[in-house]
């Protein structure tokens, strides 16, 4: 008997052997065809020679008409990062708040995560590959992650408004045809409504309908049950203007309305209707300008929003009694957030550890309030919404922002299953089970999966009508410091080095020494450099009690870079006296 048994696994053995060789030479020679096939593609998509791409936070980025051979290219690595992670990935076209003239591309992961840093190399190998060498750029990219190519992949893909997105989006279709991929292509949507689907489809549903009508029907649901039994308000105005950049976020707030049954009047201008996409409007524009975008028409005290090119960015702004412009940038939006959770969880009486992430771009205000009077820790990452996430992620409940208006909220898994069973618990105090059904809202009114500017933008009217304040109550929560922004022309930015999330130079060597001794020379001084990801110069921040102070202190500051770290062209001027 025992012999039989031998037998028989012995034969086991070799039939699983010969199953794995036979699937091995299939694999081998189906991978040898499908790399033949990829360069053979090429031919219709030619990578011009002259020209270096690189995969940074914002993906590939830059005129649209030479991103022909990078998005085939992107559809190739599409399919392999699908097999890799053996689950839908995505792929977004977008330039978000560049002019309508560019275009991007950028990977998405399947929990709707931004593409996982080690492959943003493998996305600028195969970018910039020759035509011919398509098939070896491929080659070391399944080898060093270890793919097997025989899986299947699957890919989901959108674009925003931009004439030049269907063109582009049929080189990234050829590319995953090419490696038989399946894919579903879901036209015009925003970056963040692509990053909510392909989460959906791989949670299988627990994260939501993975549908363009599960997404508003998610948010208008959460919305509006945070909003019945509100009572009567003395300040908060249910009435809102919102500037969609010309772009995909007013075609998809006009869409969203329908969801909200009247509980917020929404004027949606800049719709693309006539203008061109982000000029002279839109997140990015008002910000940097300091002033309401073209194409609206605001009476004092009247509450505006502006989105950026495909909403993954909001601001909001008013003009006071005045008709002073004053903006509410993504420092008072984390703070407005981060108070009212930290009012919830404290309510509820959950231990829940709260924190907010900022970059050195924040305002000096705004992390003082959030220490000193809110008692919020405050952490700083570097520059990019993909660092901020990361250093979310160390909280229970991650608030995080960058100044110019991207970012999101983060819950724990640990600190969702808590609140939703303090939410459900009957022996719960009723005052503290309803401030966890609240959290449980909000948790469904955030879009976790990156900065979402229709969630966040719902996120806070929610708050400001709780709170019943009108944009100036909000506002006042604290003053800004006055600061100013300026960019030194370098012959190589990597000259300057930073550390401490950038706030401190090591190299050159004197310049740290150098912006030291100009800080303090003024009362409220802050000034840090960094150099530009993806060109030759280094930008200056600088904010101190006054605005001049702040313009004197940016020049300051700014001649010592141009000095020390091989500056270009004319020294710089001090600014113009008033």
């Amino acid at each position: 008997m025992s012999k039989v048994i031998l037998y028989f696994r012995v034969v086991q053995v070799s039939l699983c052997s010969t199953w794995r060789q036979v699937r091995i030479v299939y694999s081998t020679c189906r991978m040898s065809d499908i790399l033949a096939e990829a360069v053979k593609g090429a031919a219709a998509h030619p990578r011009p020679e002259d020209i270096q791409f690189a995969y940074g936070t914002a993906g590939f980025r830059d005129k649209s008409t030479i991103l022909d051979p990078v998005l085939y290219r992107m559809g190739l690595l599409a399919a392999l990062r699908s097999k890799a992670k053996k689950a839908t990935v995505a792929v977004m076209i977008t330039a978000s708040h560049n002019p309508e003239p560019d275009n991007g591309v950028k990977l998405v992961d399947p929990m709707g995560e931004m593409l996982e840093g080690s492959w943003e190399k493998h996305a600028t190998d195969l970018a910039n590959a020759k035509d011919e060498d398509i098939g070896s750029a491929l080659q070391r990219i399944i080898d060093a992650v270890d793919i097997d190519i025989s899986l299947p992949s699957d890919v989901f893909v959108a674009r925003d408004t931009r004439p030049s997105g269907p063109p582009l989006t049929q080189a990234l279709l050829d590319g995953l045809k090419v490696m038989g991929s399946t894919f579903t292509d879901f036209g015009i949507l925003t970056t963040p409504q692509l990053h909510y689907l392909v989460r959906c489809h791989n949670s299988k549903g627990a994260y939501g309908e993975p549908t363009e009508e599960g997404y508003y029907k998610k948010l208008a649901q959460a919305f509006l049950k945070l909003r019945k039994d509100a009572g009567a308000k003395k300040k908060y105005e249910p009435v809102v203007i919102i500037d969609g950049a010309n772009g995909v976020g007013a075609l998809k707030t006009r869409k969203l309305q329908s969801h909200l049954h009247e509980s917020l009047r929404i004027t949606v201008c800049n719709d693309g209707s006539s203008g061109k996409l982000n000029e002279k409007c839109g997140a990015d524009f008002v910000k940097v300008q300091q002033k309401p975008p073209a194409g609206l028409e605001i009476l004092p005290g009247q509450r505006c929003v502006s989105f950026d090119g495909d909403a993954d960015r909001v601001v909001f702004f008013y003009l006071n009694k005045d008709g002073v412009f004053n903006l509410l940038d993504g420092d008072k939006i984390s703070t407005l957030i981060a108070g009212y959770l930290g009012e919830l969880v404290s309510a509820s009486g959950l231990q829940l550890n709260i924190g907010v992430v900022q970059t050195a771009y924040a305002n000096g205000s705004s992390t003082r309030y959030l220490e000193d009077v809110m008692k919020v820790p405050v952490s700083c990452a570097k520059t990019g919404v993909k660092h901020l996430h990361h250093k979310a992620l160390e909280f229970d409940v991650g608030v995080y922002f960058e100044a110019n208006g991207h970012g999101t909220v983060l819950f724990s898994d640990q600190a969702e299953q808590k609140i939703k069973a303090a939410s459900q618990d009957d022996s719960l105090e009723s005052s503290k089970r309803e401030a966890a059904t609240r959290l449980t809202l909000m948790m469904d009114l955030i879009n976790q999966t990156v900065g979402d500017a229709i969630s966040d933008f719902l996120v806070v009217e929610t708050i400001l009508s709780t709170r019943d304040w009108a944009a100036d109550d909000w506002n006042m929560q604290y003053r800004d410091l006055p600061s100013r922004l300026l960019k030194i022309k370098v012959k190589d930015r990597t000259a300057v080095q930073t550390t401490d999330a950038e706030r401190c130079a090591t190299a050159p060597a004197g310049l740290q020494e150098a912006i030291n001794k100009l800080v303090a020379k003024y009362q409220q001084g802050r000034s840090f450099v960094r150099p530009s990801g993806t060109e030759d110069v280094v930008r200056v921040f600088a904010e101190a009690d006054t605005q001049a102070n702040a313009d004197m202190l940016a020049h300051e500051v700014s001649v010592q870079v141009y000095q020390l770290a091989g500056g270009v062209g004319d020294q710089p001027q001090p600014p113009c006296a008033p």
